[in-house]
């Protein structure tokens, strides 16, 4: 039988995320994610849950949530659970919980926390350890049409000279043409 595990999640950070280095030298980095759920019961109560879900993120990935993110930016992550066991300190007996460990996330909400897809917002794939949304957005926008051959009179305009307007500088326009 085939098994699955992947979690999407978008929500706030909790609290601002906090790095540290494993002996390897591979950072590692620690927040809290609170998720609402909104919904209405039968009696047409609108209720809201908070769920806090504890996150990790190595390498490259853990040290960009670290230098851009703070206590209550927007993120989209996703990645696996991962459960967790230990002894508690006190006496207290067992103790677990699960959180969730970052492959890919995407920054919500722009760099002012304005809307989402904003500018500012960017992704990263952990797992290919690449910006995956910043560089393309500084980068010039791909040339249209068909490349000039190799050795050929290069096509339009000289770079000195501003090319002609699609219509004659005889035509002109009145307020009363413009239809809006």
């Amino acid at each position: 039988m085939a098994n699955y595990n992947k979690v999407i999640l978008v929500g706030n950070l909790t609290r601002d995320p906090q790095m540290k280095y494993l002996p390897s030298q591979m950072a590692v980095t620690e927040f809290g994610l609170a998720v609402n759920h909104k919904y209405k019961t039968k009696s047409g109560e609108q209720k809201e849950e908070v769920l806090f879900v504890d996150c990790s993120i190595f390498g490259a990935g853990a040290e960009i949530i670290n230098k851009y993110c703070q206590k209550g930016k927007q993120l989209l992550v996703e990645g696996r659970l991962k459960y967790d066991t230990w002894e508690d300190k006190q006496g207290g007996g067992k103790r677990s919980k699960h959180s969730v460990v970052v492959d890919t996330f995407q920054f919500l909400g722009g760099r002012d926390g304005g809307g989402p897809g904003g500018p500012g917002a960017g992704g990263f794939d952990a797992d290919a350890g690449q910006d995956a949304g910043m560089d393309q957005r500084r980068s010039a926008p791909p040339p249209r049409g068909p490349a000039p051959q190799r050795g050929a009179p290069p096509s339009g305009p000289p770079r000195n000279q501003q090319a002609e307007p699609p219509f004659g500088e005889e035509q002109q326009f009145q307020e009363d043409d413009i239809p809006f």
